[in-house]
């Protein structure tokens, strides 16, 4: 006779209370360390427009497909244009795997807007007949050049809205405390 109270082996027994409290700890993790970055950006050194420069040109690299440049891109711009380069490096990541797909359809429909190839127009294709070099590197072109323009747009865009509303956010935040 076994003194265990249980019927079931060890293998079978239900262990959810365990893994509840395992999924609650790495939630509060997520969040605690959320917070910790998110305090940690409040507190950067220099005045809100330093901060905020820094952090707009980081938007405006984050809008581009350089897959690996985009920190490079905005830390460099955050240099050439007194910009906080840590902020920089944080506003690229407005792009990242869950957002990729959706922002670069977006900037690639507003190119086709603004050069005319949309609603109406001269739609873009590539050909049919990949063997042909040639039509293939011209539809290649006007698909980056079309998306790349609408990058720019867009970019230039978030990052002027990224630049006030940042200066406007920090300036309170720093009043306030």
């Amino acid at each position: 006779m076994s003194l265990d109270p249980s019927p079931l082996p060890v293998i079978f027994q239900d262990k959810k209370p365990q893994h509840r409290r395992q999924s609650k700890r790495r939630r509060s993790k997520i969040k605690r360390s959320w917070r910790y970055f998110y305090l940690r950006f409040l507190r950067l050194r220099g005045t809100p427009r330093y901060i905020s420069r820094g952090l707009a040109f980081g938007v405006l690299a984050g809008c581009f497909p350089l897959f690996g440049l985009q920190t490079i891109m905005g830390v460099l711009l955050a240099v050439l244009f007194r910009g906080h380069k840590l902020a920089a490096a944080a506003g690229t990541w407005i792009s990242n795997p869950l957002t990729y797909v959706p922002i670069f359809a977006f900037n690639y429909k507003v190119g086709e807007l603004l050069l005319g190839f949309g609603i109406g127009k001269t739609q873009v294709t590539f050909p049919d007949n990949w063997q042909s070099w040639a039509e293939l590197k011209a539809s290649g072109l006007v698909f980056l050049v079309t998306l790349f323009f609408g990058c720019l747009v867009v970019g230039l865009i978030a990052s002027i809205l990224t630049y006030f509303l940042s200066v406007r956010f920090l300036s309170r935040w720093r009043r306030r405390g």
